[in-house]
């Protein structure tokens, strides 16, 4: 109960993170008078905060606290007898309808000799006492990221290789400002980097034979982490049996979310698309309107924001620069950076900027943000977006000061200096000032 989220994903690497987070403001003082400090981690420890954590968002989603709700839990794998039955157990249940919420699991590659040896995935890394020496990661998306620069705090040597670009799914803009703080925290990130082999080394060592633009070679490391991706949990379901057409990246869903079997929604993970927690939650809210309402109920993609916990952090929502250009003939691009922030130079977290991308008329189309408390700050521009708010009404309203969140005003502000500049503009100004 509770998903990969709170028991493999969100909750556990949130808290790891944390504890990360903790040893490096013990050691980046200096800047503020304060004398930097060597952190003593007991990994041990660590990992009981993240136990911690989980064991106290576990009630929320417990078998107890529902039945307590009047919702009868079967803990029993599923399958479907036919187009509307389920087999669970010893349960045969004939439903008006279903809705397919079984999440998804780590991808595990085709990497040759992996069979052989010891790997640890986002399910089994959490289990570890012991602070791997090094850490080699395949998959530089976020979790391969987020982990990668956690173990690092943490007093491990980690190595990230990625196939193609580390956070590759972001704006590049913004990923490069994380990127380059990461590497320079001591994370060896090697991109558009090829493992084809592995081999154990050792006792419970491991070798990652690689190839990159400069040849072949190989690197040693006491640990690895498969984080290449996700695949939906449908194996098992035997959805052709009741006519459910669905591929390798999950069950296929109208815009209503409805699968080709008309009594079956699919939500979440396994239903492809953005694999998020609160994209699941949002989709169980557009089922629950259509079936208990009868209320109409459309996904929108455009409004579900993401971010990436990295340090600094990536958020964003709505439409990239590139996919704006794409899609509107005149965009406007307004960028504002933290170093312009006074709140963010009284705490020395300067990196990072606010990019926002309006059509022209001024309307938003989307957000990114790198940099501190950008997952939060996120918040405020997903709304400004799902009730289509437009550059005027930002820079109308008052924003509390000094607060970070001050740069996404400045960032608005900035869309009318092109309009200053226009004669007829300037030639109004000129009569007011006049004759007004």
């Amino acid at each position: 109960m509770g998903g990969d989220c709170l028991n493999y994903g969100c909750v556990p690497s949130k808290a790891l993170i944390a504890a990360g987070k903790q040893a490096h403001l013990m050691e980046s003082g200096a800047a503020f008078g304060i004398a930097p400090t060597e952190a003593d981690v007991n990994f041990r420890q660590v990992m009981k905060h993240v136990e911690a954590t989980i064991a106290a968002i576990a009630p929320n989603d417990s078998v107890e606290r529902f039945t307590a709700l009047g919702v009868q839990v079967i803990q029993e794998e599923a399958s479907f007898k036919d187009h509307r039955t389920v087999i669970a157990g010893s349960h045969e249940i004939r439903a008006r309808r279903f809705v397919i919420a079984t999440g998804s699991s780590p991808l595990v590659p085709p990497i040759a000799g992996l069979e052989d040896v010891p790997f640890l995935t986002n399910e089994t890394i959490f289990s570890q006492t012991r602070r791997p020496a090094h850490l080699i990661i395949v998959g530089g998306g976020p979790i391969g990221m987020e982990l990668a620069q956690a173990h690092c705090r943490l007093g491990s040597e980690v190595t990230v290789v990625e196939a193609l670009t580390a956070l590759g799914k972001d704006d590049p803009e913004l990923t490069a400002i994380a990127l380059q703080n990461i590497r320079s925290e001591g994370v060896n990130v090697l991109e558009h980097t090829k493992v084809t082999r592995v081999e154990k080394r050792g006792r419970s060592g491991v070798r990652v034979h690689l190839e990159d633009a400069d040849g072949n070679h190989s690197i040693d490391g006491s640990h690895l982490l498969i984080a290449a991706g996700r695949t939906p949990n449908i194996a098992s379901l035997k959805l052709d049996r009741a006519g459910i057409e669905h591929d390798r990246r999950g069950i296929k869903i109208s815009s209503k979310l409805r699968t080709s079997n008309r009594r079956v929604y699919a939500i979440g993970d396994v239903a492809g698309g953005l694999q998020f927690t609160h994209v699941a939650g949002y989709h169980a809210g557009l089922v629950i309107r259509a079936l208990l309402f009868r209320l109409p109920a459309r996904e929108n993609r455009a409004i579900i924001p993401w971010a990436t916990y990295t340090d600094p952090e990536i958020a964003h929502v709505g439409l990239t620069e590139s996919e704006a250009r794409k899609n509107h003939r005149n965009i406007s691009v307004l960028r504002w950076p933290y170093a312009e922030n006074d709140r963010a130079q009284a705490e020395r977290k300067t990196e990072g900027l606010i990019k926002l991308v309006t059509d022209r008329k001024g309307r938003i189309l989307g957000a990114s943000i790198v940099g501190a408390n950008a997952g939060e700050m996120i918040n405020f521009w997903a709304l400004a977006i799902s009730r289509k708010l437009g550059v005027r009404d930002i820079a109308g309203y008052v924003a509390p000061y000094p607060t970070m969140t001050e740069i996404g005003k400045r960032a608005a502000i900035t869309y009318f200096t092109e309009a200053t500049r226009k004669p007829l503009v300037r030639a109004v100004v000129r009569f007011l000032r006049r004759f007004g």
